[in-house]
């Protein structure tokens, strides 16, 4: 059985990126699941990626997997892996186009039942599905932390009578701004927040991007703004929400304190922020993620709810 203590379940995808500028960064390893990954390997965890991967997956990308996560949780499988053009605007909008037909098994596989899945005494596990997924992965890791990323998608159909039906076996929710404001239709932080308790949220995670993010936890009366990290050059955005993910999750095993995830959330997406991908751990990780967390920590902000 695995050792891993913190699991990604999501997608791995290779990345064709296209900047503004015209320039282009091919091959990048990208993908929820393992970018999600990545920012609990930042946090100081050896992660488990659970997803599917194809047989022609490129050799120096599964080296890459390999070198920093636990892999006994990929599933292999005939289709040929999933790739897409990430095309950067101007303006921040991400428009992705997958360049193979087979898509949707890398979306939602493996299930939450395969046998075949490795561990057994996870301690959190961060879930990148939509809400008919969320009972099944919760019944499999029933003493395990659950983050709930709702996928965009599902998010903006604004289909709120699903979006409840995956609350309840999620203990933390981390929607980002736009989907939340499209599946409630508020365009307010607060109220978003004040509502994702109201339905019944452990443990909201609110991203907003360069804003930073919004986080509270039932019954607590306040929220608390945690600042995006500030990094010498943004490079590429791609990922850092689930990043910000991966290590808020690992923040909220290790200490219980939302504000506190919520900064090791921003910590693990600012790194992202600073290389194309789904890049190495730095050599550096451990100075830089002392450096980072405490920046973040400093900013926290508390507002009533």
């Amino acid at each position: 059985m695995s050792a891993s203590q913190f699991i990604a379940v999501g997608s791995v995808i290779i990345d064709d990126i296209v900047y503004p500028d015209g320039r282009t960064s091919m091959g990048v390893l990208g993908g929820g699941g393992a970018h999600a990954a990545y920012g609990m390997a930042l946090a100081g965890e050896t992660p488990a990626l659970v997803g599917l991967v194809g047989q022609d997956l490129p050799a120096e990308i599964r080296a890459r997997l390999e070198r920093d996560f636990d892999t006994s949780g990929l599933v292999w499988v005939e289709h040929p892996q999933v790739r897409g053009w990430q095309i950067f605007e101007w303006n921040g909008l991400r428009n992705e186009i997958f360049r193979v037909q087979v898509i949707e098994p890398f979306m939602y596989g493996p299930d939450a039942d395969d046998r075949g899945i490795p561990f057994s005494d996870a301690r959190g596990l961060t879930l990148l599905r939509a809400p008919e997924h969320v009972a099944g992965w919760r019944a499999r890791f029933p003493n395990a932390a659950l983050l709930w990323e709702p996928v965009r998608i599902f998010m903006l159909s604004a289909d709120h009578d699903a979006f409840l039906r995956g609350i309840p076996h999620a203990d933390i929710v981390s929607p980002n701004l736009h989907e939340a404001q499209t599946m409630y239709g508020i365009e307010d932080e607060i109220e978003l927040v004040r509502r994702l308790l109201a339905d019944g949220v452990q443990v909201a995670a609110l991203r907003m991007g360069e804003r930073g993010s919004l986080v509270a936890r039932q019954g607590a009366g306040e929220a608390h703004y945690i600042p995006a990290v500030e990094v010498t050059e943004l490079i590429d955005q791609t990922g850092a929400g689930n990043a910000y993910c991966g290590g808020f999750l690992v923040g909220w095993c290790q200490t219980g304190d939302a504000a506190l995830a919520g900064s090791y959330g921003a910590a693990a997406a600012s790194f992202t922020l600073e290389y194309v991908g789904c890049a190495s751990i730095p050599a550096d990780r451990e100075a830089e993620w002392a450096r980072r967390l405490d920046e973040a920590r400093r900013g926290v902000r508390a507002v009533r709810l």
